[in-house]
Order: structure tokens, then sequence, then C-alpha cells
């Protein structure tokens, strides 16, 4: 289990856990992050910047630190699901 920050470029993986208070994590909600969604890594700007992932066929733009508090774990290829 590793954060979203430290998941390689193009890879897949699934939420396992979300760090934070209960506002934190509705926001993330209303992004469709959420425990056990499927994702992919489309980029990590560098110096801080944001980290851009592809989840439900949308791809959304997070900080850093949000990316942080979101424990993945990576998936294989056959079990992306969106």
């Amino acid at each position: 289990m590793i954060s979203l920050t430290k998941l390689s470029v193009g890879e897949n993986a699934v939420i396992v856990e979300i760090k934070g208070g209960l506002g934190f994590k509705k926001r993330l909600e209303s992004l469709n992050l959420r425990k056990g969604k499927s994702l992919r890594k489309i980029s990590s700007a560098p110096f801080h910047g944001p980290v851009v992932i592809e989840i439900g066929g949308c791809k959304i733009a997070i900080g850093q630190g949000m990316a942080s508090k979101i424990l993945v774990e990576v998936a294989h290829e056959n079990t992306f699901n969106g």
C-alpha cells in the first residue's frame, strides 16, 4: 500500500484507504474518489504540482497534499474497471 504520490505515472491502482476528516472524505467523494475505486495516474507535476488521475473515464487534478492522503494498491492491467 502506497500513497497516490508514490504511484508511478501510467500505473493503475485501487483506493484502499483515505486518511483525513469527514469533510476531506466528502470532498473526495464529490470527485468520485472513494475506497474501492480504480484509477490510473496520468501525470505528476514537479515541485509539488498537481497529480492528474483518470477515474471513471474522467481526468481530474488534485494537489500533492490531497494525493498523499490517498492510499492505493497497485492493480494489474486486467483489474482496471474505473
